[in-house]
């Protein structure tokens, strides 16, 4: 049996296939089963009330209790890739995906093994990140190796994630859209598909928007280009193994690096990491949000 139809066999028999997307590698359960979505929660060890994301290859409308204009204007401009929409729920979609919200993410993946997956599989696949909760998201199929190797019942590999940051959340639900997570889609790209601006933040709950998050077990520090150096000087004093990290200037660049380049501190022992933050445009937005979640204080 070839690898994607055995992960199709495993999604229909309730189980947790890891497969890869643009974006990062993804941890996927049947979405019309709360027993398989719950098997998600306790893997990465995520509190229940944290949404998933439910991925399709087509019909995306049918998980949508209400498709409006703007939902339409996205998808037809940003899918398949890394964009993910949240609207109302359909009656169908259980609390357990959406974490007891009225709403639910949509996304169409655009990587030829998640597009495969899905078609074999023929329904939704509800997919968080494939790590433990609050950690550095795997980029490759090693990544989802080391954190869930005895948690997950079959990984897929397809190679590095050709994006690398996760993707771009906008809200559809309220009365004008508005971005929640910056990702693979720019905010100046959603912008110009809708014709008009994006109010930024909001209330709904949605993956990946908690103030620490994307976190290596090394301290992250992400300040202002002119401030790398006397910030390294400052924590190399305190006896701390402290390493600049520096990250490509393309923004595309940056993205592709930043989680490899954060599960690596760990590698080498590093308790400090000093980090320029980016320009805030195009990826840039969605790389200096990351640093910035990386960096906040860890709960507990």
């Amino acid at each position: 049996m070839r690898p994607v139809e055995e992960a199709a066999r495993i999604l229909r028999s309730g189980g947790l296939v890891a497969f890869p997307t643009e974006t990062v590698y993804g941890l996927g359960a049947d979405a019309s089963s709360d027993e398989a979505v719950r098997r998600i929660f306790a893997a990465k060890g995520r509190p229940a009330d944290h949404p998933l994301i439910v991925h399709v290859a087509s019909a995306p409308e049918r998980w949508a209790a209400r498709w409006s204009p703007e939902a339409a204007a996205l998808a037809a401009a940003f899918w398949p890739g890394p964009l993910t929409l949240i609207v109302p729920k359909a009656a169908h979609v259980s609390d357990v995906v959406t974490g007891g919200e009225p709403t639910v993410g949509i996304r169409v993946p655009d990587h030829p093994v998640a597009q495969a997956l899905l078609a074999a599989f023929a329904g939704g696949v509800a997919a968080p990140s494939a790590n433990r909760f609050g950690q550095v998201s795997p980029t490759t199929a090693a990544h989802v190796a080391i954190e869930l190797a005895d948690r997950v019942d079959l990984i897929l590999d397809g190679g590095a994630c050709a994006v690398g940051v996760e993707s771009s959340i906008v809200d559809l639900s309220g009365d004008a859209p508005r971005l929640l997570r910056p990702g693979g889609v720019s905010l100046e790209a959603l912008e110009e598909a809708l014709g008009a601006p994006l109010a930024i933040g909001g209330s709904t709950r949605a993956p990946g928007t908690l103030p620490s998050h994307y976190a290596p077990r090394a301290r992250v520090l992400a300040v202002a280009r002119g401030d790398v150096e006397r910030t390294v000087e400052r924590e190399a004093a305190t006896g701390a193994r402290v390493r600049e990290l520096r990250l490509p200037a393309d923004p595309a660049a940056a993205a592709r690096a930043l989680y490899a380049a954060l599960r690596e501190l760990d590698e080498e022992g590093v308790d400090v990491a000093v980090v320029a933050l980016p320009e805030e445009r195009g990826l840039g937005r969605a790389v200096a949000d990351r640093l910035r979640r990386a960096s906040a204080p860890r709960p507990g």
